[in-house]
């Protein structure tokens, strides 16, 4: 068993030895049992039993993200959240027939990318630990459209803070030589992550360029790693374009950061340079 597991069962027991008992209840079934999440919408949430004086702790196959977690303050209370684990308590019993949902992100974005859980409180049991486990692929129905990303699905994942999003404008660049052009370029900045939205146009006479990785340089510190998204998923072919977004995830930035940007291709690079990233709470339109 490892460290976090073992940390987030023991505050369990000292949290369970700590609680009163009251005379007056009938003491509850306490269970330990597998709960799966599988993220799709034709699933009900799975329901976890908790009662006043009696914690509950989830344990989870991979990390989470802590700052994603959402439940509600003025019935439910989180003793402890870790890498892998969350441990909680109602402030009360919760009432017969009334739900309480809780959730978390997992942090490395695989599917599904949420676990959830209904909490109610049973008069006969009560689940001291709920082992989490996660479907690598949801199971979702042909005719039912995918879900689409909403803005307070960025809120909830941590991708945005009070800060907001900033955007600076881009100047054209034009690479004869190498074979491109970019116009219509803009640089994003937010919580943990820049990224730059640009039209890259491959010349006639060129070889068809799909893009596959890329690479931020600031003027201090190591290159930035980023991944590439390309509209369409397939190469721009000779005298054509095609819209280009290259993002890094970045934990801490300057004032006012500078990156060569580097995109790296089949075989050939297109380089940016003195692409400047806004200030953060800026705003936009600078």
């Amino acid at each position: 068993m490892n460290q976090p597991v073992r940390l987030a069962l023991a505050l369990v027991l000292v949290w369970g030895a700590a609680a009163p008992a009251r005379a007056a209840q009938v003491e509850r079934v306490k269970r330990e049992r597998s709960v799966a999440v599988t993220g799709s919408p034709l699933e009900p949430i799975p329901v976890v039993r908790v009662a006043h004086g009696t914690p509950t702790v989830f344990l989870f196959p991979s990390p989470i993200n802590r700052k994603t977690l959402t439940f509600d303050e003025t019935r439910i209370r989180v003793l402890d959240a870790g890498e892998r684990s969350v441990i909680v308590q109602p402030v009360a019993d919760l009432p017969d027939g009334e739900r309480y949902e809780i959730g978390v992100y997992f942090a490395d974005g695989r599917s599904p990318s949420r676990a959830a859980f209904v909490l109610l409180t049973d008069p006969a049991e009560v689940d001291l630990r709920i082992d989490v486990t996660r479907s690598e692929q949801a199971e979702v129905c042909p005719d039912a459209p995918p879900r689409e990303t909403k803005p307070e699905d960025l809120l909830l994942m941590g991708l945005v803070d009070k800060e907001g999003v900033t955007v600076t404008p881009i100047k054209s660049h034009e690479a004869p030589a190498r074979g491109f052009a970019v116009t219509a370029a803009l640089a994003y900045r937010s919580k943990g992550w820049v990224l730059v939205d640009m039209r890259v146009e491959n010349s006639a006479g060129q070889r068809s360029w799909l893009p596959r990785e890329a690479v931020f340089t600031g003027r201090a510190g190591l290159p930035l790693r980023a991944r590439v998204v390309i509209h369409g998923d397939d190469a721009i072919l000779p005298d054509s374009a095609k819209r280009v977004l290259v993002v890094a995830e970045v934990a801490q930035l300057s004032a006012n950061p500078v990156f060569t940007v580097e995109v790296l291709g089949d075989d050939r690079t297109l380089v940016l340079h003195n692409v400047r990233f806004p200030k953060a709470g800026a705003g936009g339109g600078q």
